[in-house]
């Protein structure tokens, strides 16, 4: 199992992504160019440490059954190692939007599959399946958009507000939890964990994932444009059928296009910036 760490690639142009510890990263005031608002209040009524552990766990034990299956990628394997590479530029502008991403131990894997699926679990757990790179045939850009909304999922900590509407109204949300420790709470977490990957968010959510991700690619000198070119081909293999569980859970729509079309003019600058600095 690797985990990955990135800087900014040097000036001479080259796009070979390095592995750092997470306290290398530079800190970075928050200037963000879409506008998504604060995080909910609601995410912290789930402690973060307990979660991003389940996560883990969960994540270990899905890398686990595919490796008993053939089906995790090695680490030489050229489509991994270009994952990697794009995920290491991302993760650089990661603490942005989420300092806990400091400290995070990313890790971006490859799974055999024929679903077109990807997903960032909380405490940066990457996986993307093989069918999402076969049956669409993602560009590199494209591909920057797929990864950086699903770690805008694990920046924005979704999965964390997600867990606190759903349980709000249970007994597990007592006061008592809350003015004792969040003892409770943290059993919330672990038990939530088997669920992680198949937890739906809402429409506010995909919105925020969305731009957030934009940005994410931008920064790191992913052409924004691929973020509609990338639902245009979701849309195309959709209605071919086969194996779209990404779909399942991002739903697409007019409304989405249109919103990444607005937003794309407010990272074009970040994207011509970076790409001055290659």
């Amino acid at each position: 199992m690797r985990r990955i760490r990135a800087v900014p690639p040097p000036r001479c142009g080259s796009r070979r992504a390095f592995l750092l510890t997470a306290s290398s990263l530079v800190a970075a005031p928050v200037f963000a160019q879409v506008n998504v608002g604060p995080p909910s209040s609601m995410r912290s009524l789930v402690p973060a440490e307990e979660l991003e552990q389940a996560a883990t766990q969960q994540y270990g034990e899905l890398l686990e059954q595919a490796r008993s299956k053939n089906a995790l990628a090695p680490d030489n394997n050229p489509q991994l190692q270009r994952l990697r590479a794009i995920a290491g530029r991302l993760i650089v502008d990661a603490p942005r939007w989420n300092e806990r991403a400091r400290q995070w131990h990313w890790e971006v894997n490859l799974i055999g599959s024929k679903q077109v699926n990807a997903f960032c679990m909380p405490g940066g757990k990457i996986a993307v399946f093989t069918g999402l790179l076969q049956q669409l045939q993602v560009t590199d850009d494209e591909l920057a958009m797929v990864l950086g909304h699903e770690m805008a999922h694990a920046l924005r900590e979704h999965a964390r507000e997600r867990i606190a509407k759903t349980q709000g109204t249970g007994a597990l949300l007592s006061l008592g939890a809350q003015l004792f420790g969040l003892g409770q709470l943290g059993n919330v977490a672990a038990d939530i964990g088997t669920q992680l990957l198949s937890l739906k968010y809402s429409r506010d959510d995909e919105t925020e994932a969305d731009l957030v991700g934009l940005e994410l690619g931008a920064r790191a000198g992913f052409n924004p444009e691929a973020a509609v070119s990338l639902w245009e081909k979701m849309d195309r293999a959709a209605g071919a059928g086969g194996g779209m569980a990404f779909l399942s859970t991002h739903p697409s729509g007019p409304d989405r296009m249109r919103r990444l079309k607005e937003n794309i003019p407010r990272v074009e600058g970040l994207y011509r910036q970076a790409l001055a600095r290659r």
